[in-house]
């Protein structure tokens, strides 16, 4: 692809990203919905902690109690694991053609595992042990989806100008909302619901589910080549530049690297290290709302494994449709209004769903689905507000440091919502403790400063010209 003049001379404006390499990098997001939805919300970790895997004999409470222990411990595994690998890594992917070979291998592996758990077998001599294989999956798998989301989040500015990139990231979370409902849908009328699903699939000994996870891998694969295909854009293969592609770097260079960063960051960007720990904590709070939202509308507000699944649908439409909106807003006010506004939205929700727990399924149903409007236009915002807190060619490091971040505080949902239930002495309770991580992220953020540059709308921003190009084709700050 020949690079275009305007996207090398100095001053000018980069050529706005075509509307093709877009929807190529959103359908990445698309795919994610199957290993989002399907494998670690609604589906497989539902079997996984069910009475499918009792062993004969065995008290069914003790069973899946002991396996949701080993499920949270897998995770937390899995999360330690990011947490150490997601900074080098993202400071490894330094270039387009770096960050789409990372995507791509992350993506291959999260497509094998994820076929892979068909191999878990209820039926099995010991099904304790078809758990614990189940689990090593999961947990492997979520360190390779995270690690592919931080190559993939760093894409964000290749895909969009400072002017569009609100709207281009509420577009990808939208799409992976609304992939999640084609998905949902798909499994529920094709194989979770009939007696005999597609292809003759039953319910006997986990056919279904089984099946379940090979069509999660085949959706991911699927969706994930429009992603893999696209080839950067000319602007920026030239702000990459010769120069800009190091020779190979270890490991060991690469955290070094990111103790360097972080020492920058915090002399000459103190407000981007704040932002990266108050989102860290309200992000957490936002996965307690999906993680903890089916075991509450199962254990507090009776609804059956249909029921759940039905206002699993109903949450992702509202949740992609409120990002796609909030996108819109994001350009037009400014990222950390969006952020802000759906935290107190969150916060008054979880309130009054606390406080209207005895009213029954309806009162679930409104207050459930206003947290879901609060929680993608969140997602959404917080990515956009940290890639324009982004250092020119260092945004694959700086999602890694984000992903970092993030899970270095997951412990605080979990914890939070067994300690409130513990007091309280019933799970109602637990929604007090996923709020109060809501807004202590909610008050962290709002002690933030941040430059009217990144925070603000378009009439802040203003007109961003392209970074200069020099003659050996590196980019100037």
């Amino acid at each position: 692809m020949s690079v275009d003049a305007s996207t090398t001379r100095p001053g000018s404006t980069p050529a706005p990203p075509r509307p093709r390499d877009v929807a190529a990098w959103a359908a990445w997001d698309w795919g994610s919905a199957a290993f989002n939805a399907v494998v670690t919300t609604f589906v497989f970790t539902v079997w996984l902690t069910s009475e499918s895997f009792v062993a004969p004999g065995e008290d069914p409470a003790t069973a899946v109690a002991r396996h949701t222990a080993w499920l949270g411990w897998g995770m937390t595994a899995a999360g330690v694991v990011v947490a150490v690998l997601a900074p080098a890594l993202g400071a490894l992917a330094d270039t387009a053609a770096r960050r789409r070979r990372q995507l791509a291998v992350a993506s291959a592996v999260v497509v094998t595992l994820t076929a892979a758990m068909a191999l878990v077998d209820p039926g099995a001599a010991d099904p304790g042990r078809q758990v614990l294989l189940g689990i090593g999956l999961l947990a492997l798998g979520t360190v390779a989806f995270e690690i592919a989301s931080v190559a993939y989040n760093a894409q964000l500015l290749e895909v969009s100008t400072p002017r569009t990139v609100g709207r281009v990231s509420g577009l990808g979370w939208g799409a992976g909302y609304l992939g999640g409902i084609v998905l949902l849908l798909a499994v529920y009328t094709g194989l979770i619901a009939p007696e005999v699903g597609w292809f003759g699939v039953t319910s006997e000994n986990g056919a279904d589910i089984r099946a379940t996870v090979l069509l999660a891998a085949a959706w991911t694969a699927v969706f994930s080549l429009p992603a893999l295909l696209r080839r950067p854009p000319a602007r920026v293969a030239a702000a990459d530049g010769p120069a800009a592609a190091p020779a190979r770097r270890t490991l060991v260079d690469a955290y070094r690297q990111v103790g360097r960063d972080v020492r920058s960051l915090w002399r000459t960007r103190r407000a981007t290290v704040w932002f990266l720990a108050a989102s860290a904590v309200y992000r957490d709070g936002l996965a307690g709302v999906f993680t903890f939202g089916a075991v509450l509308a199962a254990g507090t507000f009776g609804f059956d494994a249909a029921q759940v699944l039905v206002f699993a649908v109903a949450a992702n439409v509202v949740a992609g449709v409120s990002t796609l909106v909030a996108g819109w807003f994001d350009d037009r006010v400014g990222p950390r209004r969006v952020v802000l506004v759906s935290l107190v939205l969150l916060v008054a929700a979880g309130t009054a769903l606390l406080v209207l727990h005895d009213r029954g399924q309806t009162a679930f149903w409104v207050c459930g689905l206003l947290l879901t409007a609060g929680v993608g236009p969140a997602q959404s915002s917080s990515r956009t507000l940290l890639a324009r807190l982004a250092p020119p060619a260092r945004e694959a490091e700086l999602f890694g440091l984000y992903a970092t971040s993030g899970r270095a505080a997951s412990f605080l949902a979990p914890a939070a919502f067994s300690v409130a239930v513990t007091l309280g002495g019933a799970q109602h309770w637990g929604v007090l403790g996923i709020v109060a991580v809501l807004a202590t992220g909610l008050g962290l953020l709002l002690a933030v400063r941040l430059p009217a540059s990144a925070a603000g709308g378009a009439a802040a921003r203003g007109p961003v010209p392209a970074r200069p190009v020099t003659a050996e084709g590196t980019t100037q700050p």
